[in-house]
């Protein structure tokens, strides 16, 4: 398991001086975040930065579908567009369409879409 980072907290001592890199990329059309999905984890919610045990970081997501029939995706996109209010046409699974571990691309501005994640997740 990862160390969670809840959003506007600072990363565990142990890290001092070597932030990880965030989840996020830019792409040819926006942005790519990687996510950690829980399907059936009793509420929607984006939970905040985790670092993996491998060291790569992941938006932490959680939300009440279930994994089937494409149900949990379509809960990921509602919940992504609704947090960085984007509409849902501008947000696609990229990669790991079965998987926990997903990506995520947000179509537009890089600069705009930057902005709305490092508000929302960057530490303070």
């Amino acid at each position: 398991m990862g160390t969670l980072r809840p959003p506007g907290n600072a990363p565990p001592a142990g890290n001092a001086g070597h932030e990880p890199a965030p989840p996020w990329r830019e792409t040819k059309d926006g942005l790519a975040v990687a996510v950690r999905l829980t399907p059936r984890g009793g509420r929607d919610a984006l939970d905040g930065i985790e670092t993996l045990s491998d060291g790569r970081c992941v938006l932490k997501a959680r939300v009440r579908a279930a994994p089937t029939e494409g149900e949990a995706n379509a809960a990921l996109i509602a919940l992504i567009a609704k947090e960085l209010k984007l509409p849902r046409s501008q947000i696609a699974i990229a990669g790991g369409a079965t998987a926990r571990l997903k990506t995520v691309a947000l179509q537009g501005e890089k600069a705009a879409l930057l902005a709305r994640l490092e508000e929302r997740f960057a530490a303070r």
